[in-house]
């Protein structure tokens, strides 16, 4: 595969340069405000350094306390409210290149329809393959990227050649810590997922067994509430669905090819007793367990 055909393949996004772009950016310092709904034609990154406010995007309200971060996406209806004295550095900035950026601009409060400057909305992070943003998020290295970010503020301010090619290196830095965290994290939930690997064999050698949720989390080194969501997004379903599937996956497979008593199978299978097992056989084949051996 040539060069160009390695780029044809990339997602269309993946394909526009990643070439940050600050429009602006402040120190903002005010007393309890409210800035009206807009929408944005450009990225806002907000660092809450003093105070509260929230942060309000399609209709979600983003409680935020100092120490937080909040990404909103060009294309977001946003509107903020400082809840008490506060400070909060930001920046509007792009993130993927565009030959008319110059042209773009910070919408205003009130500013809704942005219809007539489509041409220069930025692309969304989320849009991309494997990536996504929440509007407050918790970066990796918090302070790193706090004091990147305030450098960035800081140099775009000074307005001299050297300190606005230094504020759009720190903005760089930011965009690639963002994107470096995402690509940690799919390495991360993947090494999760294939952690679960055991369970299928596991459960299907303690099918008679009482298995519960807290056993195996505590097998996989995890909470039973993390264990529960890795488990749901390897396997399609619940701990207690995927092990009574396979109760009654081996119950079938007893009942064609062995002689012993519809008991007998409830209890090797982990039915608590002959009525339990036959409503639960019934509920996932659609037949009765008697139907299956008749069928023989």
């Amino acid at each position: 595969m040539n060069n160009q055909q390695r780029h044809d393949g990339l997602h269309p996004l993946l394909r526009q340069p990643i070439v940050p772009y600050i429009r602006e950016a402040d120190f903002a310092v005010r007393k309890p405000w409210r800035v009206p709904a807009r929408r944005l034609l450009d990225y806002l990154i907000i660092y809450i350094q003093e105070g509260e406010c929230v942060v309000h995007v399609e209709g979600r309200d983003y409680q935020c306390k100092p120490g937080d971060f909040c990404l909103v996406q060009p294309g977001d209806l946003l509107a903020l409210e400082g809840m008490t004295d506060t400070i909060t550095p930001f920046a509007h900035m792009d993130i993927f290149y565009h030959p008319e950026r110059e042209q773009s601009f910070p919408t205003r409060p009130g500013q809704i329809d942005i219809s007539a400057f489509r041409h220069l909305l930025q692309p969304r992070l989320n849009a991309c393959p494997g990536v996504y943003v929440p509007v407050r998020f918790v970066p990796v290295q918090p302070a790193a990227f706090r004091e990147t970010l305030l450098k960035m503020v800081g140099l775009w301010q000074q307005r001299d050649v050297v300190s606005q090619l230094e504020a759009q290196i720190a903005a760089s830095e930011l965009v690639l810590m963002l994107l470096k965290e995402q690509h940690d994290l799919r390495e991360e939930r993947q090494h999760e997922l294939q952690s679960l690997n055991w369970v299928t064999s596991f459960l299907s050698l303690h099918l008679a067994e009482t298995v519960s949720v807290a056993d195996m989390a505590q097998r996989a080194g995890l909470s039973p509430s993390r264990f529960s969501a890795l488990f749901r997004q390897r396997f399609g379903t619940s701990p207690h669905q995927f092990l009574l599937h396979l109760r009654v996956q081996h119950a079938q497979d007893l009942l064609r090819n062995t002689t012993l008593s519809q008991s007998q199978i409830a209890s090797y299978c982990g039915f608590a007793d002959l009525q339990h097992f036959a409503k639960m056989f019934k509920k996932i084949t659609g037949f009765t367990p008697g139907s299956i051996r008749e069928q023989l």
